[in-house]
């Protein structure tokens, strides 16, 4: 046994399942991998007679099963164990692809996926924006092939890692907010694409209105008259980072289905009242002449700020909170509209966070949009929230995202028949989290392990459970209360220049908490929940092994141990990079 654990469970070769599987490794080890004592230089191998007769008589019981279900043993499964669901490796096998957004957050996993599991892929060619091939080709290296996400490719290829990597995946320099991409005219033309992604987006909630017209809206208009759309297409997916952008100031059961020209969430209420109301007509080019005409108007000192708050306004008289959101749905309203006969997934998932167990659990790009709040609070410089208590956050995980994309992308592709389909990835309608059960979740994993302030290298002293208010005023005075009482303790015996330093320190974590509170306000009060029929059905389609290879099943993800021993271990790794952590 103790061999066994030294130099096999212990060994570096098996990091991915230890990483995949946490705590739980060594118990699924030992389940799996039965020592039994022996040697081939003995007579019986040295084995125990009764162990003999026992695994020859499940080996027998293995043998007669197959036979009687025709089954044929062969030494490689992976392909054959799973063509009987809806058939995703042998639609990834032979394909070209190309992938907008390549460096970010989601394409990326969805390019890890792809190779893992079909390596006999064509091609993916993925748009980076450099200065020069040379410059691209760094990129990718430094942003896609030399991440950590793609340890298990590595361990799987070893030194022939970089020569796979560079063999599959082909950097295209180019950029969504230029004409035709930005890309070499003969590039594309010349290769038979048949899966386009689209993953680039500005996801900025006070970005300049202009600028987020130039990306979420113009830019997928760019590239349906780029040269990539006029290959071969057997699917388009036009995929969104988060589904807010969908719901506005919806309630109830948001269903999958796309917005159609001159449809907005506006029209919906209006329309839904008796008798109708008059409703503001969503026109796409007019929100575009409006942003290009004010950027001429506005210019000078404040361009900036009244292109932010043109945004805020041209949002909010369609009804969604800002202009990330309105942009984007623009933006699926013009693919829409220029989709002609080809096949349009669109999937909307909702908050995508680090991943939950493929291929290693914890993963995580950057912060995302619950993270800003669990990690200020871990460091006890938001104490409180401005929450209804019965909202829901509809997290899900980014591995549960890519399986639905790639899930998708087998079936329409297959297909192959002109039309668009809509599929929610998301949480609230199977298995609902209550935002501020995140809350007290991470309560539990700060109190046992606590993030080091790095300026005084001794643990976060403030962590309380957290606060509720309702009203904003309520926030803002709790908030100014709770800064009161630190400052009050800390300048105590200090010295006139750290008062100072701690007055500024303070005035900084009062906007910060404030600023938090406005931006997340729509989504800490949110009502509504979003349909996943599509989702789901999609899940009824596969069985077997690859259903656990393509998981879907959110009905099984248990909150508490997510937050507390896989999201919160993986912002301390891969946002904070070990920093906050005890030495």
């Amino acid at each position: 046994m103790d061999i066994m654990k030294i130099e096999i469970i212990d060994s570096e070769l098996f990091e991915c399942l230890k990483q995949r599987h946490g705590k739980n490794y060594p118990d699924f080890m030992l389940r799996k991998s039965i020592p039994v004592v022996g040697s081939l230089c003995e007579s019986d191998l040295g084995m125990d007679a009764d162990l003999i007769s026992e695994i020859a008589e499940e080996v027998d019981a293995i043998i007669n099963s197959a036979a009687n279900t025709n089954f044929k043993f062969a030494t490689t499964i992976a392909k054959t164990s799973i063509s009987n669901g809806i058939g995703i490796l042998e639609f990834l096998s032979g394909k070209t692809y190309f992938i907008t957004g390549a460096t970010s957050f989601l394409a990326k996993a969805v390019v890890e996926k792809i190779l893992r599991t079909e390596p006999d892929v064509d091609k993916i060619f993925v748009l980076i924006k450099a200065k020069s091939q040379e410059a691209a080709v760094d990129r990718m290296k430094t942003e896609i092939i030399d991440s950590e996400l793609f340890q298990c490719l590595k361990q799987r290829h070893g030194e022939y890692y970089q020569d796979f990597m560079l063999t599959k995946v082909v950097p295209v320099i180019g950029s969504m907010c230029e004409s035709e991409l930005g890309m070499d005219a003969n590039l594309m033309s010349e290769e038979e694409v048949d899966v386009i992604i689209n993953s680039a987006a500005n996801t900025n909630f006070k970005e300049r209105f202009d600028v987020s017209l130039n990306t979420n809206t113009v830019g997928p208009r760019r590239l349906m008259d780029s040269q990539a759309s006029t290959a071969r297409i057997l699917e388009f997916s036009y995929m969104y980072r988060l589904v807010t952008y969908v719901s506005g100031e919806r309630e109830g059961m948001i269903m999958e289905k796309p917005f159609q020209m001159g449809e907005s969430i506006a029209k919906e209420k209006a329309t839904s009242e008796l008798p109708p109301l008059s409703y503001p007509l969503l026109n796409v080019d007019s929100e575009l002449e409006i942003a290009m005409d004010s950027k001429v108007a506005f210019e000078g000192n404040l361009e900036n700020l009244k292109m932010k708050e043109l945004g805020l306004e041209r949002a909010r008289i369609h009804d969604w909170h800002n202009a990330y959101e309105l942009s984007k749905a623009m933006g699926e309203i013009v693919i829409n509209s220029m989709r002609g006969d080809i096949p349009l997934v669109i999937i909307h998932p909702t908050i995508i966070e680090s991943t939950l167990e493929d291929p290693f659990p914890g993963w995580i790009q950057g912060n995302r949009m619950l993270d800003t709040m669990i990690l200020s609070y871990g460091k006890g410089i938001l104490p409180s929230l401005l929450l209804n208590p019965e909202t829901v956050v509809d997290v899900i995980q980014i591995d549960m995202i890519v399986n639905a994309i790639i899930a998708a992308m087998e079936k329409h592709g297959i297909a192959g028949k002109p039309g668009i389909k809509v599929y929610h990835v998301p949480s609230s309608a199977v298995n609902p989290l209550l935002l501020i059960d995140v809350f007290k979740y991470s309560y539990e994993h700060f109190i046992c392990s606590p993030i080091i302030n790095t300026e005084t290298e001794r643990e976060t002293q403030s962590i309380k459970e957290m606060k509720l208010f309702s009203s904003m005023d309520d926030f803002s005075s709790h908030i100014q209360t709770e800064i009161a009482q630190q400052r009050r303790f800390t300048i105590s015996g200090s010295n006139s220049n750290a008062s100072q330093r701690f007055q500024k320190k303070c005035k900084v974590i009062f906007e910060h908490a404030m600023d938090l509170a406005k931006s997340y306000q729509p989504y800490t009060f949110f009502k509504g929940r979003f349909d996943n029929s599509n989702t789901h059905n999609l899940m009824e389609g596969m069985f077997g092994e690859e259903m656990k290879r393509f998981r879907l099943d959110m009905e099984s993800v248990d909150w508490e141990d997510y937050i507390t021993n896989i999201h919160i271990l993986g912002l301390k790794k891969h946002v904070l990079k070990g920093r906050g952590m005890p030495k």
